[in-house]
This record gives structure tokens, C-alpha cells and sequence, in this order.
């Protein structure tokens, strides 16, 4: 118990004393017009109150992320609470906050758009394709799950896949073309005080209920042996930092009305998704008897980890807790599915600077993306979906990269950005190599070469970036 209480404290203390610093070393402006200011055409840039673009943020990133990632990650035992805590603090919260903030700095423009700015043409064009192939893939099972799960309740009477598919699509489709304050400024606050609220009500029973959550150590529980590197910094990406947040941060971007406002958005987004991660992690690894061994029964004999949520969720909290429960799987999927398809589309238009403020417009690049994520319902793509976790962290490397060059040509301190994508580009690296979608090397080989891989490419762009002249990006 003092573990995990100790690294909630942490987390929050990490948002005022880090969260502060690497606000200073972007240096936040308050005087400076943002784009939500600027480039308002009252359908994705316009200003919004911070309390509410918090609300809105957090439910982007966060979904179903910090649940079942968390509680995935609780089988390899307390060591995932050093993760949660370190990496929210030192990667994902820099990740998140230089995301969004960049965005502000550029127009609103998307993450592959950044990227490109500091890492040039290939590496812009990469990550455009990566970041549509990455919200669609996002999107379609986003609407699949939730269907597949409202049709097994047949809910409000309706048992048809198909027909709750058909809901879904229309909620997206509305959701991704019509202006940000109509959908999802109204709905999403609601949500995400509500998946808050859950966690909290999780956290404050497991402590008045007097549960043994096991205090850290750096010792492997995993039942099935997977090793903690580079296996738990994977499973556990968006209680600690995912590349799926940058591409989400931009949305807000256009929406915040002044800079001093990034860091309780940005930055305190991705605490409170390491908190609520914390929370279910200690929840899944403490309620069952057994511990580990009995969370690894429940997951493979208790209807996986919607069973998990279900079971802990209706036990500690009851009626009530049932119907969050109901929420944590059902619509945070969806909220963050939808939000991907108009993320989606936002890369495309910036892409080809192609105009977004009349409806024509947007459906123009809307409905291929619709058709394009509805095929992908008709087909079986459960090994392309093995591939998302690693894209996922792979995104997030890229994204520091950026950070970090921009932070170089900017004469400001680099290393916030550069020790965390060194050390994600390890993990990276030595996932592809040792996973069993990847090249399923042994990792007495994967691991060195993981570790060479990621000090080659910090060596590489200290040089290109730090001791070399050349640069063609004026500062900002």
C-alpha cells in the first residue's frame, strides 16, 4: 500500500515540480495569440474553456488505454507502478505536452506536420501515412468492440451487429464533421468526469476495504514469462506515454485560448491517465485470490479484461459501479474511436492544405475515410491489430525526436526530450526484434541490439543537430 500511495504522490508532485520545468523550457507565452485566436472558423479552431479542453483531452487519450493496458501490465507484478510513475512524468508528459504545444505554435497543424517541420520531408511523409493507417486501424475496432458488446447485451433490445455498427458509423460520421463545440465539447466533459470519478471510487475502496496491494520491486510476476524489457513498456503505453496522444493533442491545440493553459491540458492529461493507470493496475494485481496467478485466470476464464473491469467495477462499487463499468467499455471506446476518424481527417486536409471550414470540405475527406474503416469490419484483422503496439510506441519515439530537434535548433535544453527517445527507441527496437508478430529473436540477441540501435540514433542526431550548422528551421 505505501507503494502505490507513495507513486500517486509522486505523480502529482511530478505535474508541479517536472510539469513546471518543462513548461519554462518551452516557454509558454500568455501574451501570444494561439490559433484558436487567430484562425477561429468556428468548426475546429475555436476557443474553449481549459476545464472543458482538459475533460476533452483526457478522454481522447485515455479511452479504454489506461484500463486494460494497466491491467494487462498488473501481470507483470509492482514493477508496473515504476513505469507508470517514471514514465508519465519523464516521457509521456513532455510527449504530450510539446505535442500539443508544438501544434499551438504551428497553426494547429498535425502531428506529421511537426514532425516534418524538424525531422524533414521522409520523415513528414512517413508519418502521414503512419499516423491515417494508425486513427483508422484505432477507429474501426474502436467501433467493432463496443458493437460486438451491445449486441452480446442486447441492448435497448437490439441483438444485431450490424445494426449497432450502423449507430456507431452515423455517431462517428457526425461526431468527425460537424463543429468541435456540438458533439464533443458537450459529451465528452461528461465522460471523462465520469471515467475519473470511476477510478477514484476504484482507488478509495481498495484502501477502505483494506486490500494488500504489494509493495514495488523490480521481481518478474508475469505467469507466462514474458520478460519485464522490453514486453512491460509496451503493454503499458498510455498510463505511461503513447504515441497515439500526439496525434490526438492537435485537436486541442486549435481549441486553447491562451499558452499558460498547455500545461494543465497537455501535461496534466497524461498525470491523471498515470493515475488512473495506477489505480487499475494495483486493482487487478490485489483483488483476485492468488494475485497475479489468479488476474491471469480471471483474464483467460473471466471473459478477458471487459470481464476484468466488469467484475472489479460491480464488486467494490456495486449498481453504480456496474454502469461505469458499462462506460469504461463500452462508450470510452467510443469516444476515443470517434475522435480518431476526425484526427484522421485533420492529417489529410493539413496534408494537402485543403480548407476544413465548409461541410463540403469535410466530407470530401470524411466519407473514404469511412468506407475505407467499414471494409475493415468485414474482415478479420486480429494480426495487423498485434502490430498496433509497437506503431503505437513507435509513434511516440518519433514524436520526441521532433521534440527534441525543435528543442536543439531552439537553444534549449534537448535532454527532456532526448533521454526519453533514446530510451524509447530502445524499447522499440528490441520489441521488433524479440515479439512474436516481429522477428522472434532470442533476447540474448534482441536486447544488445535494441541498446546499440538506440545509442547509434542518439549519436546520429547529436550530430546532425547539435554539432552541425546546418539548419534551415527558423526558431519560434
Amino acid at each position: 500500500m505505501v507503494s502505490f500511495l507513495s507513486s500517486i504522490v509522486i505523480l502529482i508532485l511530478g505535474y508541479f515540480a517536472y510539469g513546471v520545468f518543462v513548461e519554462k523550457v518551452f516557454g509558454a507565452d500568455e501574451n501570444r495569440k494561439t490559433p484558436a485566436i487567430t484562425m477561429e472558423d468556428g468548426v475546429d479552431f475555436m476557443p474553449l474553456s481549459w476545464p472543458r479542453i482538459f475533460l476533452i483531452q483526457f478522454l481522447n487519450i485515455a479511452g479504454l488505454g489506461p484500463i486494460f493496458g494497466a491491467i494487462m501490465g498488473a501481470l507483470f507484478g509492482p514493477a508496473a507502478f515504476i513505469w507508470i510513475v517514471l514514465g508519465s512524468i519523464f516521457a509521456g508528459g513532455v510527449h504530450d505536452y510539446f505535442s500539443g504545444m508544438l501544434s499551438v505554435r504551428h497553426e494547429g497543424k498535425s502531428i506529421s506536420e511537426i514532425v516534418g517541420i524538424y525531422l524533414g520531408e521522409n520523415a513528414r511523409k512517413i508519418m502521414r501515412v503512419f499516423s491515417v493507417v494508425l486513427l483508422v486501424l484505432v477507429g474501426t475496432v474502436f467501433m467493432t468492440g463496443p458493437a460486438q458488446l451491445l449486441a452480446n447485451l442486447k441492448f435497448a433490445g437490439l441483438g444485431s451487429l450490424n445494426i449497432w455498427l450502423a449507430i456507431i458509423i452515423v455517431y462517428y460520421f457526425l461526431a468527425t464533421i460537424l463543429p468541435v463545440d456540438k458533439i464533443i465539447a458537450k459529451v465528452y466533459p461528461l465522460f471523462g468526469a465520469a471515467l475519473l470519478i470511476m477510478a477514484i471510487g476504484i482507488g478509495s475502496m481498495l484502501f477502505i476495504k483494506g486490500y494488500n496491494i504489494p509493495e514495488v520491486t523490480l521481481n518478474n510476476f508475469h505467469p507466462s514469462g514474458l520478460s519485464l524489457w522490453p514486453m512491460l513498456f509496451v503493454t503499458i503505453a498510455c498510463g505511461a506515454i503513447s504515441g497515439f496522444h500526439a496525434t490526438q493533442s492537435p485537436m486541442m491545440a486549435r481549441c486553447l485560448p491562451n499558452e499558460k493553459y498547455g500545461r494543465k491540458v497537455f501535461y496534466g492529461s497524461m498525470i491523471a491517465e498515470g493515475i488512473i493507470a495506477l489505480i487499475w493496475a494495483a486493482a487487478a494485481m490485489t483483488f483476485f485470490d492468488g494475485g497475479v496467478v489468479g488476474l491471469n485466470d480471471a483474464l483467460v476464464n473471466g471473459g478477458g479484461t471487459a470481464g476484468v473491469v466488469n467484475t472489479i467495477s460491480t464488486s467494490l462499487l456495486g449498481k453504480v459501479g456496474g454502469i461505469l463499468a458499462m462506460l469504461g467499455v463500452i462508450a470510452a471506446p467510443i469516444t476515443s474511436g470517434d475522435t480518431a476518424f476526425r484526427s484522421a481527417r485533420l492529417v489529410i486536409a493539413d496534408a494537402i492544405d485543403y480548407k476544413q471550414s465548409k461541410t463540403k470540405s469535410r466530407l470530401l475527406v470524411a466519407i473514404p475515410l469511412f468506407i475505407v474503416g467499414f471494409l475493415l469490419t468485414r474482415i478479420d484483422f486480429t494480426i495487423i491489430w498485434r502490430y498496433f503496439a509497437w506503431s503505437n510506441q513507435t509513434l511516440a519515439m518519433i514524436v520526441l525526436w521532433a521534440t527534441a530537434a525543435y528543442l536543439i535548433v531552439s537553444d534549449k535544453n534537448h535532454w527532456i526530450a532526448t533521454i526519453p527517445g533514446t530510451f524509447m527507441t530502445a524499447v522499440s527496437v528490441t520489441y521488433i526484434l524479440q515479439a512474436p508478430e516481429g522477428f522472434k529473436l532470442p533476447q540474448t540477441i534482441s536486447c544488445p541490439v535494441g541498446i546499440i540501435a538506440a545509442i547509434i540514433v542518439l549519436a546520429g542526431f547529436l550530430y546532425k543537430f547539435k554539432w552541425s550548422v546546418k539548419t534551415s528551421i527558423n526558431r519560434i
